[in-house]
């Protein structure tokens, strides 16, 4: 099969690290390296100088979830670098088992059986999330009253009543007596039940009587 780009690489990131593989001529023959390195900053500027020490032009990745992203946007300004699609990649026939993700996608680069998917320039990446930030402060002003979160409202999560509304919660007004009104003249027993008086209880047996 023709090769069609000499110096190219295929990555296969993951949340913690990323497989970087590398497939550049070396005599009559390609040569064909693997290594590991962090998606931190200080593994993905590692991985730019390794990348450019090797003189790749085109850089390869899946795109799995968001951990594309800041590989992509550090990658993008030194190399060529392509966005694939995990179906098309699947779709390619003549894949073995014991290959490496990362060094099937740098062979799928190197003989162009890929085609990348679109990725906005960073203005235009820019002006989205202006544009999506914009939107979600107008949903938020525009939200009515009673469907806003509780705490928008003025009371926290845990159901104590705001200022000025009574109750035994740390919004009670100061000195405001939270326990409830009890009549004139009579004893406050506050929630529990009032024992009655033996000369104040009916006479049950006054009833049988009758």
């Amino acid at each position: 099969m023709d090769t069609l780009i000499e110096r190219c690489a295929g990555l296969d990131i993951g949340k913690a690290d990323l497989k970087a593989c590398i497939r550049v001529p070396s005599g009559r023959r390609r040569r064909q390296e693997i290594r590991t390195f962090a998606t931190t900053t200080p593994g993905l500027l590692e991985l730019r100088d390794w990348l450019t020490a090797n003189d790749v032009t085109v850089v390869g990745m899946e795109a799995t979830g968001a951990y594309w992203k800041p590989v992509y946007y550090l990658l993008e300004d030194a190399f060529e670098v392509q966005l694939l699609n995990a179906r098309h990649m699947r779709n390619v026939p003549g894949r073995k088992t014991d290959v490496a993700d990362s060094a099937w996608i740098a062979q799928l680069i190197e003989h162009g059986l890929v085609r990348p998917g679109f990725v906005p320039p960073p203005r235009v990446r820019r002006l989205r999330d202006l544009t999506r930030y914009r939107t979600t402060l107008v949903q938020e002003r525009t939200t009515p009253w009673g469907l806003r979160p509780r705490d928008d409202r003025g009371a926290d999560r845990r159901g104590t009543r705001p200022a000025g509304t009574g109750g035994t919660g740390p919004g009670t007004d100061a000195g405001e007596d939270p326990r409830p009104a009890r009549c004139p003249g009579r004893p406050f027993h506050g929630t529990s039940r009032v024992s009655l008086s033996r000369d104040d209880r009916p006479d049950r047996r006054r009833h049988r009587d009758r």
